[in-house]
């Protein structure tokens, strides 16, 4: 079982939800819903997983909110 976290924006000029997951070549796609997105996502993955485990060049650690006054 694998477990990944996938970063998701909102492009403005197409509307569309784009998604990857840090550090995965080629682990990137994009949808009309984040329900879309979050298929193709997964199929993306499942299609790269049939190439074995994966080499990630990075590590997801989180996200920040800054605070500017």
């Amino acid at each position: 079982m694998h477990t990944f976290s996938a970063v998701i924006e909102k492009c403005k000029d197409t509307g569309l939800f784009v998604g990857y997951i840090p550090g995965f070549p080629g682990a990137h796609s994009q949808g009309e819903t984040i329900e879309d997105l979050r298929q193709n996502l997964f199929e993306v993955v499942d299609m790269l997983l049939e190439d074995g485990e994966p080499e990630l060049e990075s590590e997801f650690i989180g996200t920040q909110n800054l605070v500017f006054a």
